[in-house]
């Protein structure tokens, strides 16, 4: 008797204050800690961006990223020759593209591309995934979460995102971008979790396929990133065409 007063007990405990930090976590918190482990809140990063072709042609190129905060991200490019010196702005909502033997910079939208191929500018200049979205509903299995997520406002690049969060690490591991009316955009997938330093792991690459784009296929890979605090003079055009002098 004093043993099933015990199991019942030990039950009862598990229903009320759950069986671990993870089963306890609504949608909101899964999506905070997705955001804190894919990027630290400020930060700078190397990647390089793949755009594979149906024929397996290749187009590369090499970005050096700086972030502050929730809304402030820019990049300059340091390969192909062709490119370099190209950088970009991301201040909210708002973008910019500066390109070296034009004066000023060029106004884009997060539905077009800097580099062609399935990334568009919302992908390449990510915010935090809660800047963006908020959770509609939340599904659990064994080993992951599912996040329905809906944009906030109009201007942003996919009106919807269902997000297979791992519960292990609290990361994403695919990402289905959506239309309003349900349509797939594109498929988000996150691979090769790697420690970057300092107990930051994260997937170091990300792959993208699309219906839209059949035989396409874009990649980025993370060579490095590392948490680093900038000034907000860095996230202006003025300093747009001195982006890389931050590289270190």
């Amino acid at each position: 008797m004093h043993m099933i007063k015990h199991v019942l007990l030990l039950t009862v405990i598990c229903l009320v204050f759950g069986t671990g930090q993870a089963s306890a976590m609504d949608a909101g918190d899964v999506l905070q800690a997705v955001d804190r482990n894919l990027a630290p809140v400020s930060y700078e990063s190397y990647r390089k961006l793949i755009n594979i072709e149906p024929d397996g042609s290749k187009r590369e190129y090499v970005l050096y990223t700086i972030k502050k905060g929730q809304d402030m991200v820019a990049s300059v490019f340091l390969e192909p020759s062709s490119e370099k010196g190209r950088a970009t702005l991301r201040l909210g909502d708002n973008m910019w593209l500066h390109i070296p033997s034009v004066a000023k910079p060029v106004r884009i939208t997060s539905l077009q591309s800097v580099t062609g191929g399935i990334f568009n500018n919302a992908d390449i200049m990510r915010l935090d995934y809660s800047v963006e979205y908020a959770p509609e509903s939340m599904e659990e299995n064994d080993d992951a979460y599912v996040l329905h997520l809906k944009a906030k406002t109009n201007d942003v690049a996919y009106d919807k995102l269902e997000m297979l969060v791992a519960k292990d690490r609290l990361v994403p591991t695919e990402i289905k971008c959506l239309a309003a009316s349900g349509m797939l955009i594109k498929t988000l997938h996150f691979k090769k979790m790697t420690d970057f330093g300092d107990g930051f792991v994260r997937p170091a690459i990300v792959e993208t396929d699309s219906p839209l784009h059949k035989g396409y296929l874009s990649v980025m890979i993370f060579a490095r990133m590392k948490a680093r605090d900038f000034s907000d003079e860095v996230f202006t055009l003025n300093y747009l065409p001195r982006i890389e002098t931050l590289r270190r």
